[in-house]
């Protein structure tokens, strides 16, 4: 029989009780973080429409209208120049200061469709606010427009997993943007255009605001840039796919292969 010293045997003894207090360290950890590790691996993230997967050059432009008007009717005219039809999302309480306003976008043949009634964060609110909230902003759009929308930009861009359900199970469809112009931070109308024009792709959708101070000047050339290079603009509801689709973890919308084309 083999002989230890008590002082190996005293580090043998340690050596054992930090292993074991390893072991026990990571199953406590593993009991702990494996159901969140599953339900965040088996969990789907709800994602709004950022762009559309289309062989043809087409793509769309999109106005956000929450606050100014100075611009609208001078939009309107320009893109009546071209014979292009875009798509404006607009809130609630812009619609209650410019319905005449709302319904010569709608009279040209642009679509006006929901961005909220009131700009608030989507976010800090319920499920049933959130409801609320874009029931009275179509409410108001549709009394004035005769057309309800279907289509909805959370304000600020802002949206989790429950806003994105939320809106869906009002059988609308949330869209966002893959190519900002940022023209809210007032860049010459020579900087949107090169922004815009150089990062736009089939199936892109285009964000503009109403009120940013160089868009209305911008706006022509852009028109001009796509339409050479081949581009025909519609609105959102006519480039995006309403059924038999999917969405990738980019917001990239595809048609299943029956709605290809």
């Amino acid at each position: 029989m083999r002989h230890f010293s008590p002082h190996i045997l005293l580090l043998r003894r340690r050596h054992l009780a930090v292993l074991t207090a390893l072991v026990l360290s990571a199953a406590i950890f593993y009991a702990v973080a494996y159901p969140t590790f599953v339900t965040t691996s088996a969990s789907e993230r709800q994602l709004p429409i950022y762009s559309v997967e289309r062989a043809q050059k087409l793509c769309s432009i999109s106005f956000d209208a929450a606050w100014g008007n100075e611009d609208t009717q001078l939009l309107i005219d320009t893109l009546a120049k071209y014979n292009v039809k875009t798509t404006f999302f607009v809130v609630g309480d812009w619609v209650d200061k410019y319905p005449e306003s709302v319904k010569a976008l709608s009279d040209a043949g642009h679509e006006v469709m929901n961005h909220s009634n009131r700009h608030d964060h989507y976010n800090s609110l319920t499920t049933e606010e959130i409801i609320a909230d874009v029931t009275a902003c179509n409410e108001k759009i549709a009394a004035v427009t005769g057309v309800t929308p279907t289509l909805i930009r959370c304000p600020y861009g802002e949206y989790d997993d429950h806003v994105i359900s939320a809106i869906r199970s009002m059988g609308m469809e949330p869209v966002q943007w893959d190519v900002d112009s940022l023209d809210w931070k007032d860049y010459d109308a020579d900087t949107i255009c090169k922004r815009v024009t150089g990062k736009v792709q089939p199936g892109s959708i285009v964000l503009f605001h109403n009120a940013a101070l160089h868009t209305p000047e911008a706006l022509p050339t852009v028109l001009e840039c796509l339409i050479r290079d081949g581009y025909t603009v519609i609105p959102i509801s006519q480039l995006i796919y309403t059924e038999n689709y999917t969405i990738d973890h980019t917001g990239r919308q595809f048609a299943c292969e029956e709605n290809s084309n």
